[in-house]
């Protein structure tokens, strides 16, 4: 629900996106995730004395490429600042990131609910910093463990506009920027290693409002299933300390999915409390407009551009084009399909919506660990579309072909399931149920067309399911016509 009674909820994001760059945002140490603790901690990440920062060109080009796939505005000149904190897995005692110039200004993105209905998203900013380390708790024996392999990672941390009003519009826009970021091969977007985090912030005001209420930002959240249940939990929480007399702080709050509940993890601060002032070590970062667009030109189809192609040049419905474009891979194979099915475009969305994801689920199993190549699923289809085979033994086909492998002909020629073509034969067995069916014969004639249907199921049994049906349907109409 948009809202509980007389209680509006209004949520902001900040997404945390690692950038996808082989080495660090500040020193040439790897990111390579899996690392054994702290051996991908150089000098420069841990801030030792004598060292210096130097920024790594592929991080402006790939925030850049974010900024202009959402239409914000770049900056021309942004600068690096320190935001000073103390706590064990930082041990500069600050962290490079971005206040008052980030690279990236604005922009929105459009989502889509799943009741048809769309909602524009505004961008406030996207800025890069550098990751801090992480407290390992497990295992310590009361104690914390340090692993400094993540320190200096690149992230770019996306800021919404508090426009979303409840938590499934927040679950959509985090999809949306998911996908975004996957199809510009900025961010892997693997969720389960942290590459793809948020913070939500949360406040509920009384409906007609004009102010916003008191928030919370909820940190650990690094799954849909945890976004959506954190913020209904988070909304429930603060509606109960409000209409129990109480007052909403300021604050971070944890969430703790074994308990399905939020908990208090320290009060809000504000960005004075950081003490933030430019880097005296890196210098504001200058881009031309030229090369701007030379990052423009790199830009693939984007998400909704796809989606309007599939709906407007291949005729597919728009919740189809939807499902297609919800990855840049999925997209990516259903055209190659499509193409290997000589452009059946309907038929071949079908397919990979149905048979291929369905298979894919039930097998547990991504997109790139198909078995099937769309070459092999395109034939397929192919010959199911010059009526070669109907879609029945086209699921056979499938089925075998996933199992064995080989492709659509050689199956069809070796397994025996080519259809029956031979007319003749056909229309003798046509004749036949005719002539043993009398009572059906005179029901369908007297106007009751749903016993068409038994006659199909008849001559499919007859032939055992290997008679063209349409070839069935022409020829049993024509029949059951005559007197």
């Amino acid at each position: 629900m948009s809202h509980l009674g007389e209680w509006e909820v209004v949520i902001g994001l900040e997404i945390h996106t690692q950038l996808s760059t082989q080495s660090k945002i500040f020193s040439g140490a790897s990111t390579k995730f899996g690392a054994e603790p702290n051996t991908q901690a150089c000098a420069i990440d841990l801030g030792m004395p004598g060292v210096l920062p130097v920024v790594n060109k592929e991080v402006y080009r790939k925030a850049v490429t974010f900024g202009l796939g959402i239409g914000a505005e770049i900056n021309k000149r942004s600068v690096f600042d320190r935001k000073n904190y103390f706590y064990p897995d930082l041990p500069k005692g600050y962290q490079i990131t971005q206040l008052e110039s980030p690279i990236v200004m604005g922009g929105h993105v459009e989502i889509v609910l799943e009741d048809g209905t769309s909602k524009v998203i505004n961008v406030t900013r996207a800025h890069l910093e550098e990751d801090a380390g992480k407290s390992l708790h497990e295992n310590y024996h009361n104690q914390t463990g340090i692993d400094l392999n993540r320190a200096g990672t690149p992230l770019l941390e996306i800021v919404s506009e508090p426009d979303m009003r409840w938590a499934k519009e927040a679950i959509a826009y985090m999809k949306k920027i998911h996908a975004i970021v996957r199809y510009i091969d900025i961010c892997d977007g693997n969720m389960q290693e942290g590459s793809f985090r948020c913070d939500a912030n949360v406040s509920v005001r009384k409906f007609g409002a004009p102010e916003y209420g008191t928030r919370a930002e909820v940190k650990n959240l690094n799954s849909f299933k945890f976004i959506e249940r954190a913020i209904n939990i988070e909304v429930e929480r603060q509606i109960e300390v409000i209409e129990s007399g109480g007052t909403v702080v300021q604050e971070t709050r944890l969430y703790n999915p074994d308990a399905d509940e939020t908990r208090s993890m320290r009060s809000k601060e504000e960005a004075n409390d950081y003490r933030y002032f430019p880097d005296p070590d890196l210098l504001p970062v200058v881009v031309d407009e030229e090369w701007i667009e030379s990052v423009r030109k790199t830009l693939p189809e984007l998400p909704d551009e796809k989606k309007k192609r599939f709906v407007d040049a291949l005729g597919l419905k728009a919740e189809d084009a939807i499902t297609l474009t919800a990855s840049r891979s999925l997209a990516e194979f259903f055209e190659a399909v499509m193409e290997a099915s000589g452009g059946e475009a309907k038929l071949s969305s079908n397919w990979v919506m149905v048979q291929l994801m369905g298979r894919l689920n039930k097998e547990e199993l991504k997109l790139a660990d198909c078995p099937l190549s769309a070459e092999q699923i395109g034939g397929i289809i192919k010959r199911i579309a010059d009526d070669t085979i109907p879609n029945k033994i086209g699921r056979q086909v499938f089925d075998i072909m996933w199992e064995e492998g080989g492709d659509a002909d050689a199956i069809i020629e070796q397994k025996g399931l080519k259809p029956m073509n031979d007319t003749g034969a056909i229309e003798q067995i046509i004749d036949d149920i005719i002539a043993n069916n009398t009572a059906q014969v005179e029901q369908y004639r007297s106007g009751k067309d749903k016993v068409f249907g038994f006659f199909v199921g008849q001559v499919m049994k007859a032939t055992k399911g290997k008679a063209n049906p349409k070839t069935i349907n022409e020829m049993l109409k024509a029949k059951l016509k005559q007197d």
